[in-house]
């Protein structure tokens, strides 16, 4: 188990947007094997939101789920409030870890994108990142730390991920800046840019469809498509104090993918 920070509270709290499912959902719970409470939010399915918030009471932590749309910056004052809320039950006045995780996919030629599409990624891979971050600050303590979640596709260049590339791109420069201007909070803030990954993402299609796991995992080093579990122990471990040093990086998790 990491080494606890002692200018961090007890117990350690984290925040991760959309927690209910794929990546968030295992971030969520390899935080708990590290012994880390967290408000999660999900979008729309309470009903597996829920299933977390068990499995987390399970392993002897507490998580709360939050309904939330982080494409909807008008509603964030709202939910920094009903975090404020979930930390005082939870005897804390700040949260320690920030995982801007909640992505939605999306898969165009160019030339197709409508500009009705690209403003719907804008607001969640970046928009939402961008101020759900601002309007949570206030409640992070110093020492704290964020990851950011990015992709695979920010370096590796499929025709038809233009629009979303391109706004997990300019993600991985939001982090930059911020683990600068953050510096004398001694925030760090990272990036963590997932390969292919079987889950329920882009409706399934790495996990579901044989021939695109094939093509895929013939792209990487190790020889297979990447699990959710290859990723939420990572971030977990990033967020740990061993890693307090890590700061401003990229860090791609693809296990070898075209390179």
């Amino acid at each position: 188990m990491p080494a606890e920070n002692p200018a961090i509270s007890s117990p350690r709290i984290a925040i991760v947007t959309g927690g209910s499912r794929g990546l968030g959902r295992n971030t969520v719970l390899n935080l708990a094997k590290h012994g880390v409470d967290t408000i999660f939010t999900y979008n729309s399915n309470r009903a597996e939101a829920q299933k977390v918030v068990d499995l987390v009471d399970e392993a002897g932590r507490r998580a709360v789920a939050l309904q939330l749309d982080t494409a909807n910056v008008a509603n964030f004052d709202a939910f920094a409030q009903q975090v404020r809320n979930e930390l005082d039950r939870m005897g804390a006045e700040r949260f320690d870890y920030l995982v801007n995780n909640a992505g939605t996919s999306h898969h165009a030629a160019f030339e197709k994108t409508t500009e009705e599409e690209l403003d719907q990624l804008y607001n969640v891979h970046f928009k939402g990142v961008f101020f759900l971050t601002q309007k949570l600050l206030p409640l992070i303590n110093d020492g704290g730390r964020i990851i950011n979640i990015s992709s695979g596709l920010s370096r590796i260049i499929v025709p038809g991920s233009a629009s979303y590339g391109s706004m997990k791109g300019a993600v991985e420069i939001l982090t930059r800046y911020l683990a600068k201007e953050l510096g004398p909070r001694r925030i760090t803030v990272n990036t963590v840019a997932p390969g292919a990954i079987a889950t329920d993402f882009s409706g399934g299609m790495v996990r579901d469809n044989p021939e695109v796991n094939k093509r895929v995992a013939d792209m990487v080093a190790l020889g297979r498509v990447g699990v959710p579990d290859d990723i939420g122990p990572m971030i977990a471990s990033l967020l740990s104090e061993e890693n307090r040093w890590v700061n401003a990086q990229r860090i791609e998790v693809s296990g070898g993918m075209a390179i």
